[in-house]
């Protein structure tokens, strides 16, 4: 009996020990009631009684480039499988953020102003509305005639019309003859199992959430206009000349570059089928959203890429751009290298859609299989930008992100890859200086602490450089943190635990912690505690040496790995790497016992891209 409960108590101790640091972490009351009634698991899965809605969009499109104009007609067959009754329907048109009454984030000029989004027929369920998108936000919202009781559908058609704006950003004129069409078409907005219906109004600053739809859409424009579009042609032999699809056909199954339409035969009227106008057709199913650009003289170059090695799939690699657009000139071969590491590398994920088209515009953004990315004039940074906008492939458009609230979930990540890839380029030394320079300068030299919120605050309630600090440097430098504690294998085997679980899905902030802590088999409440409650920065300094070993000093207070490197009395240098998991134990200070007994003559700490605060009092000459 002495030896039974002598086990039990060691078997409890082991237990206490391992959990001793565990922290429970907060939760809004709303994410609280999700995981109660099932639909998310503390395993970090969906839950057994998860679910989202889904829509499948027939549309219509047409652009002229005379008046500017985008018209289209759609057909909406939106399926309610939640539990509740749908007695309203939000409508959702980004685009209306053009209209001078619309909020924004700041100023804009006259040439970014608009009419906004003209309603001219509205029909749900049959019932025939009277609507007018001018008076609406950019997200208006509808109480149905009849409800659309749980689990079953309702079939939304809707013309419509707006103009595009002159100033191009995100989308608009980019030239008088090329145009970036994006958040073009009125979509319902997303219901789901934490937040009911999404009403959160857009400013210019903000991005984005979207179901998972089915579309099937088509472009009209006039001959000699080559539309590029989210999804797969359907028809090129009906819109392209026989010799200019063979070659765009070709494109799909080889590694070779092929300039499917150069500067001369885009002038020369010769690409397109010489119809008045050409309706291109496309496809894409499973997928957050869709956009197309169209030009008369863009140049178009593609090739293909193999993004699954155990299957041979290819993916289609295109690029149009202007005969000026010098950075575009390599946008094929960079895609392709692009494709091939975030298949195959990081996040080691094979590229999940069928094509990636670069597009030269105004707004450095992604988009689902496309970027519409500018002329920087500088290869080497146009590079990494598009990187970036490619890497965003996974996160929000494989994962289903709400941008609007958790930006970090996204733009961090995509900042993570954008350094990982970067380091595969340009070599460590290059990454490191531009991501220190371009993604944690800015914040660390931040003094105020009134915008430096906790990464968890809702990116609709931060602005400026308290919004960009969040979403960008300090969310990317938990992550890679947390893959120096885990180690690479952990960290990806996490890493792709919390993809499976959540591709097509949307997951928020507490699916990842979750996933992570199931996949990695360690309570990392605490780590995640530390980065993302928590008013925490960048700052450590040596506070003293004494018998060799060195006492570091957290006064920032987030969990970093950093190097202890000793400068021995004969100039011998040694580097003791230390993991976040130093400060599992206490947050505030660690010691670090040194392998050698030699006299020491200097340390120093140094957290490479996690820059210092106060790099001053980073070493410690020892007298």
């Amino acid at each position: 009996m002495r030896k039974k409960s002598l086990q039990l108590l060691f078997i409890a101790f082991l237990f206490l020990a391992q959990n001793s640091f565990a922290q429970d972490l907060y939760m809004p009351r709303n994410i609280k009631d999700a995981y109660t009634k099932g639909t998310r698991s503390m395993d970090g899965k969906p839950g057994k009684n998860y679910w989202q809605n889904h829509g499948k969009y027939t549309m219509e499109i047409s652009v002229d480039p005379k008046t500017k104009i985008v018209t289209g007609t759609e057909t909406i067959v939106y399926e309610n499988n939640s539990t509740d009754t749908l007695k309203n329907l939000p409508i959702r048109f980004v685009n209306n953020l053009h209209k001078p009454s619309s909020p924004r984030s700041g100023s804009v000029s006259d040439d970014f102003l608009s009419d906004g989004l003209t309603i001219t027929s509205l029909k749900i369920a049959g019932e025939v509305y009277k609507e007018d998108g001018r008076k609406w936000g950019t997200v208006g919202n509808i109480k149905m005639k009849k409800p659309v009781p749980p689990h079953t559908k309702v079939t939304i058609n809707i013309d419509w019309n707006y103009p595009l704006s002159k100033e191009s950003g995100r989308e608009g004129q980019i030239d008088e003859t090329t145009f970036f069409v994006a958040y073009s078409y009125p979509r319902v907005s997303v219901f789901d199992d934490y937040n009911k219906w999404d009403r959160l109004a857009h400013t210019d600053r903000q991005e984005f959430y979207n179901d998972f739809n089915d579309y099937t859409f088509s472009v009209k424009a006039p001959k000699n206009y080559v539309v590029y579009a989210t999804g797969d042609l359907l028809n090129p032999d009906e819109v392209l000349q026989p010799e200019f699809s063979a070659r765009l056909k070709k494109s799909y199954t080889t590694d070779e570059i092929l300039h499917i339409a150069n500067e001369q035969e885009m002038k020369t009227g010769i690409v397109t089928k010489q119809n008045d106008w050409n309706v291109w057709k496309f496809e894409a199913k499973n997928i957050s959203d869709v956009c197309f650009g169209l030009s008369d003289h863009y140049l178009w170059d593609a090739s293909s890429v193999i993004v699954d090695k155990k299957t041979n799939r290819r993916a289609s690699v295109q690029a149009a751009y202007d005969i000026k657009g010098t950075d575009f000139v390599n946008s094929v071969k960079n895609n392709q290298y692009a494709l091939d590491y975030f298949s195959h590398s990081w996040p080691g994920v094979p590229y999940p859609f069928s094509k990636m088209t670069a597009f030269q515009g105004f707004a450095d953004m992604e988009y689902p299989m496309m970027c519409n990315d500018s002329q920087m004039g500088d290869p080497v940074f146009a590079q990494l930008v598009q990187d970036h906008e490619v890497a965003h492939t996974y996160f929000p458009f494989y994962m289903g992100i709400n941008e609007t609230r958790y930006a970090f979930m996204d733009e961090g990540w995509a900042t993570t890859f954008e350094y990982l890839i970067g380091i595969a380029e340009h070599g460590k030394e290059a990454a490191d200086k531009f991501y220190k320079q371009f993604r944690v300068q800015g914040y660390i030299k931040d003094k105020s602490t009134e915008e430096d919120q906790p990464i968890i605050s809702m990116s609709s309630q931060v602005s400026d450089a308290g919004y960009g600090n969040n979403s960008y440097g300090k969310a990317s430098l938990s992550y890679l943190a947390l893959k120096d504690l885990l180690g690479d294998d952990v960290f990806k085997k996490s890493l792709h635990a919390y993809m499976d679980n959540w591709n097509g899905k949307h997951p928020i902030p507490w699916d990842y912690f979750n996933s992570f802590n199931t996949a990695s088999g360690k309570n990392l409440n605490w780590f995640f505690n530390n980065w993302f409650f928590t008013n925490n920065y960048i700052d450590i300094s040596v506070k003293n040496v004494a018998k060799n070993v060195v006492t570091v000093e957290n006064v920032g207070g987030f969990a970093i790995p950093f190097d202890v490197i000793v400068t021995y009395s004969d100039n011998t240098i040694e580097t003791l790497h230390q993991t976040p998991s130093v400060w599992q134990a206490n947050s505030k200070t660690v010691a670090v016992a040194l392998k050698s007994k030699k006299q020491v003559k200097q340390i120093a700490v140094d957290g490479g891209i996690f820059m210092d605060a106060t790099p001053e009092d980073n070493t410690f000459a020892v007298k």
